[in-house]
């Protein structure tokens, strides 16, 4: 709702009653999603299929015959059923996202009664300013994130598909797709996604899997030290260098999850501080 929210009232200024503005603007998101979705799942099924049959090959072609993968051969074998399973499954739970998507809907359309809801807790006053204040801010930072983790992840898995496409490489749509979606994990998910695009090159042949390490050593590095803290900064107003800072603590602290959740963590520390420190101040 943080994240939705504000595209909803940029609707809403243009004299759209806020339950069309959030119609539309579903509508709108779920026809992108659905086309992506179409353009994007055969192609993926196919070239992922393909990759996971041949994935052993290359890996014993790479190793030259040292490294035993008998032992893989039973687990890639049973992966498309499994992949079939997850589909059948993400179907089956469609009434849960759609419950979902209800949920956000009515809490958009009910966001606008906010100050309603707050006189009743806190009465007509400062408090309930103070409160109403604090909520704003929580929800443009926090809103902010989420808009740019999805900016991020969409920029990342482009780049990549681009690149592996340029450099001829095959099952560029599952290894792109794989990039983007391991962003979410700062750090270590880009060196993840870059272990099966790696393994496909080499298959093909050494000249192409340095290339690709190349490919990918570029757009982290990109990554790292100009689209992270370029989005973020601008999505929720942290500077670059805190970004970078809170990334390489959380990740230190508690791993993966904590990556992904230190700026957020980071944001709401920020929003109580200075309300705390202002509140401190206007009492002295």
């Amino acid at each position: 709702m943080s994240a939705l929210s504000p595209m909803v009232d940029r609707l809403e200024k243009f004299k759209i009653p806020r339950g069309l503005s959030t119609a539309i603007f579903f509508i709108l998101m779920w026809t992108i999603i659905s086309f992506g979705v179409a353009s994007l799942v055969p192609p993926l099924v196919e070239q992922s299929t393909k990759f996971i049959s041949r994935l052993p090959q290359d890996v014993s072609q790479i190793t030259q015959g040292k490294l035993d993968i008998s032992m893989f051969q039973s687990h890639f074998a049973t992966l498309p059923n499994q992949i079939v399973k997850i589909v059948v499954s993400t179907f089956n739970n469609v009434i849960q996202i759609f419950t979902l998507m209800v949920v956000v809907f009515y809490l958009i359309i009910e966001r606008k009664n906010l100050k309603k809801y707050l006189t009743f807790l806190f009465g007509h006053g400062d408090k309930e300013k103070h409160a109403e204040q604090f909520i704003n801010k929580l929800e443009l930072k926090l809103g902010g994130w989420v808009r740019g983790q999805l900016t991020l992840m969409i920029i990342v898995g482009l780049m990549s598909y681009i690149g592996l496409t340029f450099l001829g490489v095959e099952f560029a749509v599952p290894l792109a797709f794989i990039a983007g979606l391991f962003e979410i994990i700062p750090n270590i998910g880009p060196t993840l996604s870059m272990i099966p695009a790696i393994l496909v090159a080499f298959g093909t042949s050494p000249v192409l899997g340095l290339a690709v390490f190349a490919l990918y050593f570029v757009i982290q590095q990109l990554e790292n030290n100009i689209i992270v803290p370029k989005i973020f900064s601008k999505a929720v107003g942290v500077s670059p260098l805190i970004v970078i800072i809170s990334l390489m603590i959380g990740f230190r602290i508690a791993g993966a999850i904590g990556a992904i959740l230190s700026l957020p963590t980071v944001l709401f520390m920020e929003i109580i501080i200075n309300d705390l420190y202002k509140t401190h101040h206007l009492r002295q």
